[in-house]
């Protein structure tokens, strides 16, 4: 009896350790791993620039894994169905192996994949390998999805769930003839000019990174995290985010690595360090935001709460371009969104910072922001992008009130209070006097000469009054919350 060949149809989970389909596939005799860039397929959410960006990478060190266990990727591009019909044909296959996605495009493409292969007699199955809590499995006394974190995460961790990560195969078994693969280069993942050049410097993508990034994470700064998360004058975050996207890390990899770190966490109950409990709540924030984008898939385009539906929102091109590239006036915003076109990220604490300041000082919508995220971070995630830009517009789940304005001067001072940060993205007021680094318009003339600063030709004039805008949003919301 020949041995059966296997499948395992990669997207997300870019990995080999905690890798349920492929450990499954590897159980059952020969595998062939396979990616098939498809993305038509992605609905009105295809990877943005820096998502592909890391997606090269991550394919290509992957590939590398494979072939230390004598392996190898198999990448093609196309329409998904149709890929794997012929490789289904190349190689005898009789089995195609998958880690479940959660996005609306994603879960409707699975369905009739799945419905075509088990049509044609192929074993079809799909695995939870990227939430610790599937969406489906948490619900409300009612019967009914979550919309506030708090009860969500209490019933997480009130469930009694393995966390236990699993280990990478030590071997696996090849075909008698590897089907053709097309050269990473064919996918044209990478931008064709200069746009990412210092993205080498500050990313390394792939599981072994990822998982050295996880280490020194959990020795070194997960004990300080509650109170240096918010930081951006230095990396006080985890920094697993674009990982734990692309699924070169797990969760549940995460979890084991606090735990052994910190001590067991028994159930409903916490002996963890307050920075590893801060810490593990975010990665519940994560699974929550898959949980409401399952269970409410139209929230990639349109506000949760109806009335938001209604909100006057402004329209100026030029106001959205002076926020997309880190021209408007407000040093701290600006240096945040420096930092993102630069690098591909921004800590969390300064995405709230600038979602605040597009969405109430310059009342431009969150749907804006969040399309401008999606094509510009590496770790843009379609379940988290929302969450957040619809928690800080206040129209979502479990959102901030819609009176919460951030004041940039004053999260500035918290965020920045020596000023390195905004020195760095924002150079040309680097001299100027902490005094009046988070708002050069209120310096003195000579203060502002001499640090070679001219408001309105080297740095730009404040876009708006913050106290003004603030008070034009909050009328805004008033009369949409009484229409």
């Amino acid at each position: 009896m020949s041995t059966p060949t296997t499948i395992v149809w990669l997207r997300q989970d870019l990995r080999l350790a905690d890798q349920p389909a492929l450990r499954r596939a590897a159980s059952r005799g020969r595998v062939i791993p396979v990616y098939i860039y498809a993305p038509e397929e992605e609905g009105d959410w295809p990877p943005g620039g820096a998502s592909r960006w890391w997606l090269h990478h991550s394919l290509e060190s992957l590939d590398e894994q494979l072939r230390q266990l004598g392996s190898r990727l198999i990448r093609r591009r196309g329409t998904t169905q149709d890929i794997l019909n012929e490789l289904l044909e190349e190689t005898g296959a009789t089995a195609v192996y998958w880690n479940r996605r959660y996005e609306p495009a994603a879960i409707e493409r699975d369905k009739t994949v799945k419905a075509a292969l088990l049509a044609m007699g192929v074993q079809a199955e799909s695995f939870n390998g990227s939430l610790l809590y599937e969406p489906w499995t948490i619900r409300t006394k009612q019967d009914a999805p979550y919309q506030v974190f708090t009860p969500f995460w209490k019933a997480c961790l009130a469930t009694e769930t393995v966390h236990e990560s699993l280990p990478a195969p030590r071997e696996l078994v090849s075909p008698p003839k590897w089907p053709k693969s097309l050269p990473l280069d064919e996918l044209e993942l990478l931008p064709s000019n200069s746009w990412d050049a210092q993205f080498y410097e500050t990313w390394q993508a792939g599981a072994p990174a990822a998982e050295r990034r996880l280490r020194q994470f959990v020795n070194e700064t997960v004990r300080r995290y509650h109170e240096d998360r918010d930081r951006a004058d230095f990396d006080g975050s985890s920094r697993l985010s674009p990982h734990l996207h692309f699924g070169e890390l797990s969760p549940r990899q995460i979890w084991a690595a606090v735990e052994k770190s910190s001590g067991k966490v028994p159930a409903g109950k916490s002996k963890l360090g307050q920075g590893a409990e801060v810490f593990l709540k975010e990665v519940g924030w994560r699974e929550f935001a898959y949980h409401l984008l399952y269970h409410f898939p139209s929230t990639t385009k349109e506000p949760l709460r109806e009335q938001f539906r209604r909100f006057p929102w402004r329209r100026s091109a030029t106001e959205l371009w002076s926020w997309q590239r880190g021209q408007t006036g407000f040093p701290i915003v600006d240096a945040a969104m420096r930092q993102l076109w630069a690098t591909g990220y921004m800590p969390n604490r300064t995405r709230m910072i600038v979602a605040s300041f597009l969405t109430k000082d310059l009342r431009l919508s969150w749907q804006q922001g969040a399309r401008w995220f999606w094509d510009t971070l590496v770790d843009a995630d379609l379940a988290n992008n929302t969450l957040g830009w619809q928690w800080t517009a206040g129209c979502g789940a479990d959102a901030a009130p819609y009176f919460r304005v951030f004041n940039p001067t004053m999260q500035a001072e918290k965020a920045d209070p020596h000023g390195d940060y905004i020195r760095r993205w924002v150079p040309e007021l680097a001299t100027l006097p902490t005094k009046w680094l988070r708002e050069p318009w209120t310096a003195p003339a000579e203060e502002l000469a001499a640090a070679g600063v001219k408001l309105g030709e080297t740095y730009p004039q404040p876009m708006v009054d913050h106290h003004e805008a603030r008070d034009a949003a909050l009328a805004a919301y008033e009369r949409v919350k009484n229409s």
